[in-house]
């Protein structure tokens, strides 16, 4: 199997670093956070122009229909810059328009750049359970009418269309009874509390208060969401395993040059034999990632739902165990200085722990991938 980039993949890759390289570097980026917006119109409007937001639409809804691989690409370079613009949840929430079919003006406005998504639903109560869901959906005349809240809704505060989850029959925890909608951001009813993450990116909480929306915001049918909520979420983790190899990569090689120029006992500290077999192993870490992230890219298109929940999982746990150790060796390499914001160091490591965090932990995709069938059971 060939695992190189084709010419395409690799210019979408030169454009990103070109356009990090020349206005979202490391000083760029901690002015926007502290912004009172916490993201950058001009960025999102250079990633536009790009064809960033355009990359995994149909050409029928004027977009490249780049595959999840070809979003691997650019994830990874998302990730080495620790871009905080909410390209990740509109692309996520793009899967869904997609998977749940007519919703071509939508995915016109999000390839364009004009419409940006986000995704509500998590719960206070869930955790990383998508099936624990508490929200209703109450069938009106005219469409439906939502109440309950959602919680830590990533760059929820700078969506224009949410993509939310809600039960219309069924008990909390089963599968069957969930709906999938697409609720505006500025729905009366709907009160959003935006704030910033540890990692610097915004989330919001939402709470919905008799919200109506009419009958066209349903995706696809009425309790029957949970396939395409499954599956989107499987997209979305493995754009997460992508972006973390990218920030693997960038925090390994400024762990790098920190040891050459550093100096102790007169010489760089990266001459000591102990730091080498670490920085040795935080590579090796790295590579098996970034092998795990490609399995998960190429399995969630295309593959049967099996394999794709055991190749999500098995890379999210791969990479969640080599995220760990990849941003706890550098801070320790860095030693005091790599926990203050001046060095990009412990920005890195902020980001990398909140990628192990989001749409299910370490130890939760061990779980699911052991509760998938044909895993088998030791005596």
């Amino acid at each position: 199997m060939d695992f190189n980039f084709s010419d395409e993949q690799k210019q979408f890759a030169d454009a990103l670093q070109r356009w990090v390289a020349k206005d979202y570097g490391f000083e760029q980026r901690k002015q926007i956070i502290h912004s009172p917006a916490g993201v950058s119109a001009q960025a999102w409007s250079t990633l536009a122009e790009l064809g960033m937001t355009a990359l995994p639409i149909p050409e029928q809804q004027g977009g490249f229909n780049g595959t999840a691989v070809d979003m691997l690409v650019v994830m990874q370079e998302i990730g080495r810059a620790l871009v905080v613009e909410p390209y990740l949840a509109t692309m996520m929430g793009a899967r869904f328009l997609q998977l749940a079919g007519a919703q071509e003006v939508l995915l016109e406005r999000v390839a364009t750049g004009e419409l940006v998504l986000a995704c509500a639903l998590l719960e206070k109560q869930s955790r990383y359970d998508l099936a624990d869901v508490e929200t209703r959906a109450t069938a009106a005349a005219d469409g439906f009418v939502l109440n309950g809240a959602k919680c830590v809704v990533v760059h929820g505060g700078q969506a224009g269309m949410l993509i939310v989850s809600a039960r219309s029959s069924g008990d909390t925890h089963t599968q069957d009874g969930i709906s999938l909608f697409v609720v505006a951001a500025d729905a009366p009813g709907l009160t959003v509390r935006d704030y910033r993450t540890i990692d610097g990116q915004r989330a919001a909480d939402m709470v919905f208060a008799n919200v109506q929306v009419p009958a066209s915001a349903l995706l696809g049918q009425v309790g029957r969401g949970w396939d395409t909520l499954d599956a989107g979420a499987d997209y979305g983790a493995a754009l997460l395993c992508a972006e973390a190899v990218g920030a693997m990569e960038a925090l390994n090689a400024a762990t790098l040059e920190y040891l050459k120029t550093r100096q102790q006992f007169g010489v760089p500290i990266g001459k000591f034999q102990a730091l080498q077999h670490k920085m040795a192993d935080m590579f090796i870490q790295q590579e098996q990632a970034r092998s795990m992230a490609t399995l998960a890219a190429v399995r969630v298109d295309g593959a049967d739902v099996e394999q794709r929940r055991r190749s999500v999982s098995a890379a999210k746990v791969r990479i969640g165990q080599a995220l760990k150790y990849v941003g706890q060796q550098a801070i320790q390499l860095h030693g005091g200085m790599g926990v203050t914001d001046e060095l990009p160091a412990s920005h890195y490591f902020k980001r990398l722990s909140m990628i192990e965090l989001t749409l299910g932990d370490t130890d939760y995709h061990l779980m699911r991938f052991a509760s998938q069938p044909g895993f088998r059971k030791l005596a």
